[in-house]
């Protein structure tokens, strides 16, 4: 099974060697500070399916980005279809080593088929009911299953996609969805059995790290969906032991929703504090998601004094560029995803590789302003 590797991961941030700080170990991996995400919503509309995202893959890579990101569900598949495609074309090219690129996906959607089936109910009940992969009791809103089966099922369906053998990071997707229906220790128990089946799966050579990825899940106690880092850290350990293979999560960080580096939604031994606290306490790494909060964020300028305190020399050319220098210089946060599929787009956020990190002082002060 290949997979990365951090001699490999290091050897293609050396070809890099002018971009400034630009690339973090986390456990034994080089990642980019940057990751290319293929997320776009409503996956059931047909304007989704009129574009891809096979150069924007490329030109990523590149360009110095060796984290790429998708999920089962993110085009039903569509997206990891391409994924898969662009991974093809640079291996043939010799562009880049499978050792080189930290993959992941996601799995917790239930992903139907595109074209689409005529009845998604139907093509529910032949595909994941019928098949012993989860019962009516494991699925939620017609669209997500808490099934240890299923993610399995799911996994080994993404890599088909991808045309790889093994994800580096394979993230259960979403789970907060499910905590009301099965109220809050049910919920742990599914996960448990879940998580138990992750470490069955990296023996089997599957994936080599496993995570969680959260759209409300960690950072707000109001929705009902409230999940607590430090209660799946102790299943972890339950069912993987002190070497457990969770260590990461995914969860949403931009210039407008701070709430994992401002709020104390966390406990740890009895302590509140922050996400990326709980996190660091916690020795589980964080992957920011929707940095650009699907350009949302543009719909007004940013100010002036926004864009000195993030670059004071003013080598940076727009808000896009300004809002990836925000996580990217965030304390705490490993690598934030961005989706696009326009190669000059992709090219010219990274821009940002031209510059340092913006000093503490200076990000701490983007929250007075």
């Amino acid at each position: 099974m290949t997979e990365a590797t951090l001699e490999a991961t290091h050897n293609f941030a050396k070809k890099f060697s002018s971009y400034k700080e630009f690339y973090i170990k986390s456990n034994d991996l080089i990642f980019s500070k940057l990751g290319l995400g293929t997320f776009n919503k409503e996956p059931y509309k047909e304007e989704n399916y009129v574009f891809h995202y096979i150069e924007g893959v490329k030109e990523a890579v590149k360009n110095g980005i060796n984290l790429i990101d998708s999920a089962s569900n993110y085009r039903y598949g569509q997206s990891e279809k391409e994924i898969g495609i662009a991974l093809k074309e640079l291996f043939e090219e010799k562009i880049v080593t499978r050792e080189e690129l930290i993959i992941c996906s996601k799995g917790g959607f239930i992903q139907l088929e595109y074209p689409f089936p005529k009845n998604p109910y139907t093509w529910i009940e032949d595909n994941i009911i019928n098949t012993k992969l989860a019962t009516k009791e494991d699925i939620e809103l017609d669209q997500h299953c808490l099934s240890a089966d299923f993610i399995e099922w799911s996994c080994k369906k993404s890599l088909e996609n991808m045309g790889i053998d093994k994800f580096d990071i394979y993230y259960l997707h979403n789970p907060e969805i499910q905590i009301q229906k099965n109220g809050y220790k049910k919920f742990l128990k599914k996960v448990e059995s879940i998580f138990k089946r992750f470490e069955k799966m990296i023996t089997m050579g599957f994936i080599k790290y496993y995570g969680v990825a959260v759209w409300n899940g960690f950072s707000d106690k109001s929705t009902g969906e409230h999940i607590n880092l430090e209660d799946l850290v102790e299943i972890a350990l339950k069912v993987g032991g002190e070497n457990h293979h969770f260590k990461y999560i995914q969860t949403p960080f931009n210039i407008a929703k701070t709430n994992i580096y401002t709020m104390p939604t966390q406990t740890v031994k009895g302590e509140e504090c922050t996400l990326l606290q709980a996190a660091y306490r916690l020795k589980i790494d964080v992957i920011s998601s929707s940095s650009l909060l699907q350009m949302n964020l543009f719909k007004k300028s940013f100010k002036a004094e926004t864009g000195y305190l993030l670059d004071n020399k003013m080598v940076l050319e727009n808000d896009i560029q300004l809002a990836l220098q925000f996580v990217r210089s965030t304390p705490g946060i490993i690598s934030s995803l961005f989706a696009s599929k326009v190669p000059v787009h992709i090219k010219s956020n990274l821009r940002i590789t031209e510059i340092k990190t913006t000093p503490r002082a200076h990000y701490d002060l983007m929250y007075r302003v």
